[in-house]
């Protein structure tokens, strides 16, 4: 039996990381990687830049300014009594806004990278400890086994999306018990808890032992809980409803102050303003979202293939392979 039981999971092993290096590169993308662009080049770049998004209000403010300059001119309309200086002075105010919600948009981003750079660390702790401190190799891969699927699943929960195949690709069947839970990558965690004490109650790890490895579950855990934190809360809402208005009144009187100084000129000029509002505005929402699946969101995806990498080494096989960038798109 205890033969069997070895092919077993010696055939499990390699039909793991097979699986692993038939995966293809995932299609939806998620960061932007590549070198900066020409100067030539900077205008042309759509790939990772918010223009698609907000193309509809930069053509449609250009359009409805135009109307307006179309209109003064047809019937003679004097606006020179209307200048620049008010929009300024809210513009500034918009820009304040813009400003605030930027920020705190993007230390959502960078805190929720620090996070899963973290989570590679914590991972790369537990593989070491693990290899370390329990005897049985069949434990040490069940066990590291159910941390990667653990990783497959939080990235799952955090993008709303199906991770089953991928942690069943660790964990076989047992991801379908798994993903019965409210919140399959705390189970994983629980799964781990009781496998390390097990463990101990057999002998095979000393009390000094276990409370290493529980330690490292209890930083995953806390990972866990702040990824969480993030995708669960927001930022208020009151503030996107200020922005989005302050910017849509902003360019639809804008025309008005402007065509009695720049003339023709004025579609051009609202068409600017309106793609560096806008644009702001959108790539805040971008970032808003860390886990998502637009083209500035973290590259979740590669980050649990660094912890897949770390954890075959220490296991002592062949990892799988980085995903690579595809058309600057690393996911």
């Amino acid at each position: 039996m205890a033969m069997s039981l070895a092919a077993g999971l010696a055939d499990l092993s390699h039909r793991t990381i097979e699986e692993l290096r038939a995966v293809p590169v995932r299609e939806r993308p998620s960061m932007i990687v590549r070198p900066r662009p020409t100067f030539l080049q900077l205008f042309f770049i759509m790939r990772g830049s918010v223009v698609p998004r907000i193309l509809p209000q930069i053509l449609g403010f250009a359009l409805y300014s135009a109307i307006i300059l179309a209109v003064a001119r047809r019937f003679q309309l004097d606006f020179s009594i209307f200048n620049i200086t008010p929009f300024g002075l809210v513009g500034v105010t918009l820009s304040i806004y813009l400003s605030f919600r930027n920020n705190a948009a993007y230390d959502r981003w960078w805190e929720a990278r620090k996070l899963w750079g973290a989570l590679v660390f914590e991972m790369r702790n537990l593989a070491r400890a693990t290899t370390s401190l329990i005897p049985d190799q069949t434990e040490q891969r069940a066990l590291l086994m159910e941390a990667l699927a653990f990783c497959h699943f939080l990235r799952g929960q955090l993008r709303k999306i199906d991770s089953m195949k991928d942690a069943r690709a660790f964990i076989d069947a047992e991801a379908d018990k798994a993903a019965a839970f409210s919140n399959p990558a705390d189970e994983m965690v629980r799964r781990m808890g009781r496998r390390a004490n097990a463990q101990r109650r057999a002998g095979d790890v000393d009390s000094i032992g276990f409370r290493i490895l529980d330690e490292r579950l209890a930083s995953i855990a806390a990972i866990q809980a702040g990824c969480e934190r993030i995708a669960g809360t927001p930022l208020p809402f009151a503030y996107t409803l200020l922005v989005h208005r302050t910017a849509y009144i902003v360019c639809l009187l804008l025309p008005i102050g402007l065509i009695s100084t720049t003339g023709w000129a004025t579609p051009l000029f609202t068409a600017l303003i309106a793609y560096t509002f806008f644009g702001l505005d959108a790539l805040s929402e971008e970032l808003e979202d860390p886990f998502g699946t637009e083209a500035n969101d973290l590259a979740l995806d590669g980050l649990c293939r660094v912890c897949e990498i770390s954890v075959f080494e220490a296991l002592g096989e062949t990892p799988p392979k980085m995903i690579p960038a595809e058309k600057f798109y690393f996911s």
